[in-house]
């Protein structure tokens, strides 16, 4: 297994566990959590392709998605590329709309598939540049850029299993 291979191995697994955590459940079903202090599902959902939006188009040099895709609008939200869930307020926190898996779908599936033609061009000896950000040391590379996406993808992906799993316990685990 290359590195190519090893890369979009782990990536599928993140975006296999979202995919068939928030497939086809009503916007009831994206708003629940288990107390007012929590993040819900459709916001955790939104979170996940923010994250990697905002991450990949930062590696690329280009705009994100989310503004300059047009995204926001679609989510009745502000362009705001800042914007991406961490560190947020509970007031925050409600004000992400996630009308409908559906959408929030089609935006990580964009948001994907620039992912994924960003990392088929990338050799090996790319994934050891490191970035220009000196507010963490040592300074991160490429490389664990992506596998932070890699485990962010798979963290909250979880999270939405659970809950949807408390929210429903007929509905079982998807693991």
């Amino acid at each position: 297994m290359d590195h190519q291979e090893l890369i979009a191995d782990g990536m599928s697994r993140g975006r296999g566990v979202l995919r068939r955590a928030i497939e086809g459940l009503p916007p009831e079903a994206l708003a629940y959590r288990p107390a007012d202090h929590t993040n819900p599902i459709g916001w955790l959902a939104w979170h996940i392709g923010r994250v990697e939006d905002m991450h990949v188009a930062d590696l690329l040099e280009e705009g994100q998605l989310w503004t300059d895709g047009g995204w926001h609008e679609r989510f009745g939200m502000p362009a705001d590329p800042r914007d991406f869930g961490t560190r947020q307020t509970l007031e925050q926190v409600n004000a992400v709309n996630a009308p409908t898996a559906e959408l929030l779908l089609e935006y990580y599936d964009a948001v994907a598939e620039r992912t994924d033609a960003y990392l088929a061009t990338l050799s090996a000896d790319d994934l050891s540049r490191e970035l220009d950000e000196p507010q963490f040391q040592p300074l991160p590379t490429v490389g664990v850029r992506i596998n932070s996406l890699i485990h962010h993808a798979a963290h909250h992906g979880g999270q939405i299993d659970y809950l949807r799993g408390l929210r429903d316990p007929s509905a079982g685990g998807l693991a």
